[in-house]
């Protein structure tokens, strides 16, 4: 038997992940998916690669080797023109020579083969360059980069002649312009390096679906998570963020426990797909219908994302460490079949736990120009440079703010230069955002009008820390904290953490935290929903037609509303849940006053006026009124979709607002008419004590509820009458003053004295210190604080003597 390292070509059935140097890291990859993923009953097309020593040979007979040295000779990859010169020259060098006629006759007898074994007389393949790095680590962020992200790939090649040509541009792809400049910047050796080609049968995708697959949190790193991006068509689109795609969240460790745990759910903006032509592929707009359809079905979600977790359980067991992977997949549009077509190791977190948490802070009150998708959790400051095409480049200087409606890999060497990427088009998953990870910088996509509203040389501030992003004029000063999470101090009483953006709980699931003491279901309800609740529960009469098109516009992939508010608060719930599960998360009911309804589209027709919202409809009188009833209904739903389907037992909720015992009595009926009842499936359900009738009466309160969670804010309001919304009368008091901290301890006492629950979630602890101190003393169970007072907190506590040894 031919050894492998003689031999010219390889089929994925000989190949295994130790054949790097044979085939390189991409095609040593797809062997090792084609020999054991379908064993666990997960697709993978076939397909043969040409090795390495077909490469040189090549190289050899055609005499490349001194002809590209001669031309690099000359190379200064800092200068853009002189970098395209070289790799032009380099790859028309290599378009012209011929390969060995006896390499050619054994490809495309590979090929004819292939083409059999799928019934097909040329069967159409996906054409693909895998690098060597041999010298380099196998784990290093240079090989990976070279090994996956350098080299060329070209789809639905069909022919003899056709074929032969692309594995010469696969060749020549070793020498694009990016792939030059990221070798020597690197350090890497320039004649080091050989490629091996992979033919592997194509995917009729572009009559059905692709796109990406990552086994974490991209943007916070975060573990438990598989993150899905799918589009119409051919994955080109997607890549180059030239559509903003669908994307859907997995949460693993209930989804491995049976649960369909998709807690995201987010329908793209998909005007056109890429489809293959007579000469190519084109693109062709998407129907009507498919714009307002997830690409995906929920039963093709969860395979993918069981998939996704086999195939890094495997290789996680394979390198001997938590292994994240960046996965291709494909749905055929003829056979329905979903398919794995590429798997790498994600690049940025790799295994690496996290240590640090940092907490950049814009402190402005400034509006911004421009909002979008954040990327990187940072803040920068830079000038404009608008990018329209390759032939710019050169203009580009260190330090600007790179502005394009989308980059090209071809772009890499000036991006490296970039304090930040702004981009029109884009998702979380396309190129400018693949690549501002590595380096670590601000970036945000899918902006819309970037390069059409923004100036070149114009000074801006971009803030990544925020959900959404936003862009600033000018230069705007701004803090960052970075705190050693190896070094934070355990206390008591627990502290938790006040959250109601679902963007970012994720990134704030990292905060040394005992869970999440308050989820406000009306920043939900705000960001995600923007609908008033019986606009929805009522859309079918609703009198305007103007009205109607603008929910529909909102809610697009729906045709039930009523499913909609259900799903998109399900799922915001469940993404806090599951960033801090198991750890208990304690979610408020809606607590928005007229006011803040009427502000909700449609919210004009569903509210009266009042004089202080305040003191009038709100909270839990709400819930069991005759008008409002159907929306408490549809939260009920959600908060038992959260527990039920995704599994996120870990979901408290709580009452707020709730001015009498009879009221609680009434929303507990009504909660348990609706599915969700009080200690069935270890169901805890709090009431807010903001009210000073919930703690004079707090026996009655607690033989009912399962514990207090003092909301100080209002308490403060309704015990010295200030109004909270009134900046002339603020200086009167705070929850500092002795009648409100009586109120407080009076309702700590009673928690402790019934064996109940007592927390805290109003702001005082969060602005003052010394009411921290105050609150452990008299022995609270929960401290809840924003996201920014965590850590000071802590260290408050220990300092001052509360620590748990």
């Amino acid at each position: 038997m031919i050894k492998k390292s003689l031999k010219n070509i390889l089929w994925l059935k000989e190949i295994s992940h130790q054949d790097a140097s044979l085939v390189g890291g991409k095609n040593a990859s797809l062997g090792e998916m084609y020999n054991n993923f379908r064993k666990k009953k997960i697709n993978v097309p076939n397909g043969f690669a040409t090795t390495t020593k077909a490469y040189l040979d090549f190289f050899e007979e055609a005499g490349l080797k001194d002809k590209i040295a001669e031309i690099f000779a000359g190379l200064d990859v800092n200068n853009i023109k002189n970098l395209q010169k070289t790799g032009q020259q380099a790859r028309k060098l290599i378009l012209k020579a011929t390969l060995p006629i006896s390499f050619q006759e054994e490809i495309l007898e590979n090929y004819h083969k292939l083409s059999k074994e799928y019934r097909e007389k040329y069967t159409d393949v996906a054409v693909r360059s895998s690098a060597t790095t041999e010298g380099l680590s196998k784990n290093s962020l240079a090989a990976q980069n070279i090994q996956h992200g350098q080299q060329e790939t070209y789809l639905n090649i069909r022919g003899d002649q056709e074929l032969i040509e692309t594995i010469k541009k696969c060749f020549a792809s070793l020498f694009t312009d990016r792939a030059i400049a990221y070798r020597e910047e690197a350090g890497f050796p320039r004649w080091k390096i050989a490629l091996s080609v992979g033919i592997q049968k194509m995917v009729r995708s572009d009559l059905g679906a692709a796109g990406v697959m990552f086994t974490l949190d991209t943007e916070s790193g975060f573990s438990d998570l598989v993150l899905i991006n799918s589009a119409f068509g051919l994955g080109e689109m997607l890549v180059r963020g030239r559509i903003i795609p669908d994307e859907f969240y997995v949460f693993k460790p209930t989804l491995k426990q049976g649960h369909a745990a998709i807690i995201k759910k987010k329908l793209g903006n998909q005007q056109k797909k890429l489809v293959y032509g007579q000469a190519g592929v084109k693109e062709v707009s998407l129907s009507k219908d498919q714009k307002n359809t997830f690409s995906l079905s929920e039963k093709e979600i969860i395979t993918l994302a069981e998939w996704g977790c086999l195939i890094e359980d495997y290789y996680s067991h394979l390198n001997g460490r938590w292994t994240p992977e960046d996965i291709e997949w494909a749905k055929d549009g003829k056979t329905n079949q979903l398919f794995i077509v590429q798997v790498r190791p994600e690049t940025v977190y790799r295994g690496q736990k996290k240590i640090f948490y940092e907490e950049y802070k814009l402190e402005t009150e400034q509006k911004s120009i421009l909002e979008g998708i954040a990327i990187g959790g940072k803040i920068a400051t830079g000038r404009v440079k608008i990018i329209k095409n390759i032939s710019t480049l050169s203009k580009f200087k260190p330090g600007d703010i790179l502005v394009a409606k989308t980059t090209d890999p071809d772009w890499v060497s000036v991006m490296k230069q970039a304090k930040a990427i702004i981009t029109d088009e884009g998702s979380k998953t396309c190129h400018a955002v693949i690549v501002s990870r590595e380096l670590g910088i601000p970036c945000l996509v899918g902006t819309k009008k970037a390069t059409k509203v923004l100036k070149n040389g114009q000074k801006l501030t971009i803030d990544c820390s925020s959900s959404p992003g936003r862009v600033f004029s000018g230069e705007i000063s701004y803090r960052v904290k970075k705190y050693d999470l190896g070094k934070i101090p355990k206390v008591k009483p627990k502290i938790v953490v006040n959250i109601g953006i679902p963007d970012l709980a994720f990134k704030e699931s990292f905060l040394p935290v005992e869970g999440a003491g308050l989820v406000r279901e009306e920043l939900i309800i705000a960001q995600e929903i923007k609908i008033h609740p019986l606009a929805l529960y009522h859309f079918n009469k609703l009198p305007s037609n103007v009205l109607k098109r603008a929910i529909d516009n909102l809610s697009k992939g729906y045709k039930n509303k009523r499913l909609f508010f259900i799903d998109k608060l399900s799922q915001g719930v469940g993404q806090i849940a599951a960033a801090f599960y198991p750890k208990p998360v304690i979610v408020r009911f809606s607590d928005f006053k007229t006011n803040e309804y009427k502000g909700l589209k449609g919210g004009d027709l569903f509210e009266k006026e009042e004089h202080n919202p305040m003191l009038g409809w709100r909270g839990a009188s709400r819930y069991y009124s005759r008008e409002f009833k159907p929306v408490f209904k549809m939260e009920c739903a959600a908060i038992k979709k959260a527990r039920e389907e995704f599994g996120l037992t870990n979901i408290a909720v709580m009452v707020p607002f709730c001015r009498t015992v009879e009221e609680g009595k009434k929303v507990l009926q009504l909660m348990k008419q609706f599915g969700l009842e009080k200690g069935k499936n270890k169901l805890k359900v709090y009431v807010m004590a903001e009210i000073p009738s919930n703690i004079l009466l707090g026996e009655k309160f607690l033989d009912i509820f399962d514990g207090f969670s003092i909301g100080s804010n209002d308490l403060t309001q309704l015990t010295l009458g200030i109004d909270r919304d009134s900046a002339l009368i603020a200086k009167i008091g705070d929850e500092r003053n002795d009648a409100v901290k009586q109120l407080i301890t009076e309702a700590i006492k009673q928690c402790k004295k019934r064996n109940k629950y007592s927390g805290i979630c109003g702001e005082a602890p969060s602005n003052f210190p010394s009411f921290v101190e105050f609150l452990a003393k008299e022995g609270i169970q929960t401290i809840s604080v924003a996201p920014d007072a965590v850590v000071r907190t802590i260290f408050h506590l220990a300092k001052a003597g509360f620590v748990v040894k």
